[in-house]
Formats: structure tokens, C-alpha cells, sequence
């Protein structure tokens, strides 16, 4: 996968704001106006759910794109029967401790985006740390409240 042409996302567990239709243009302009085919999405909350149903459905109109589902715990049955094959499961998270797996998953993700989507609405938390990080290390920051 082209790093320039991949999204990851970072944001709260909990969904608070009605954010699915300014989600879906985010990302319907990150296709059209940037040429993103690729996305990386997690799988621990309202917002990760929030975006991989807001893919699956642009996946339709845009047959060009991919979405993956970037994995911190080695799969289970309950995940592969939910993600089926839309699922990566990054190498050397096998052996990270599983209170770190989340972190290190968000890192492998940065490293391998050009752009972020994130929905930080609290400013503590790891949500707000991994935007800081993605922004530091020169994604291109799409704030979904703003």
C-alpha cells in the first residue's frame, strides 16, 4: 500500500456528538479531492464501529477503496466472524504485553498513514496522545469536530 494514499483513525470509545454524516464527507473528500484508497481502522469502540460501517458503505460508491481493520490481540473466532477478512494483525504484537497492544497497534498505524481522522473531544486520554503523536510525526490531521 502506497503510505500517501492511506487514512488511520484515532477517537474516543464513546461516540457523544451526532458525527456520522460529517465523518462520511471527511472521508468521501479524503477519496475524491486527496486519491485515498487506503484506511486503517480499529476495532475498540463507538467511533472505530462508527467508521468501519461509514466504509463499508462508501466502499459501494467507491469500488477503489480498502479498509482494514488493524488488530492490537490476536484474532478470535468473535472477531473473524465480524471482520471476516478485513482484519491485519501487525507483526511483533504477538509478543507486546497486551496493557501496551493498543498503543503499539496506534503506532503501527501512524507509521504506515500519510492522514488521521480524529474525534478528540476530552484532552487527556490516548486518543488526544496518538493525534499529538500522528501529528508530530507529519500526518496531515483531519478533525472530525471541527
Amino acid at each position: 500500500m502506497d503510505k500517501n494514499k492511506t487514512c488511520c483513525f484515532f477517537g474516543h470509545r464513546e461516540v457523544t456528538h451526532n458525527i456520522r454524516d460529517k465523518l462520511t464527507a471527511i472521508i468521501e473528500k479524503l477519496i475524491t479531492d486527496d486519491g485515498v484508497t487506503d484506511f486503517y481502522v480499529g476495532h475498540q469502540g463507538q467511533f472505530d464501529s462508527m467508521v468501519y460501517s461509514v466504509l463499508k458503505e462508501l466502499k459501494a460508491r467507491y469500488p477503489q477503496i480498502r479498509y482494514t481493520v488493524v488488530l492490537a490481540y490476536m484474532p478470535d473466532e468473535h472477531i473473524k466472524e465480524v471482520y471476516g477478512e478485513d482484519t491485519i494483525f501487525p507483526d511483533g504484537l504477538e509478543s507486546v504485553p497486551k496493557k501496551f497492544a493498543i498503543s503499539k497497534r496506534n503506532d503501527w498505524m501512524i507509521q504506515h498513514s500519510a492522514f488521521a481522522v480524529s474525534y478528540v473531544h476530552k484532552i487527556t486520554g490516548g486518543e488526544a496522545k496518538f493525534r499529538e503523536k500522528a501529528e508530530k510525526k507529519g500526518l496531515r490531521i483531519i478533525d472530525v469536530l471541527n
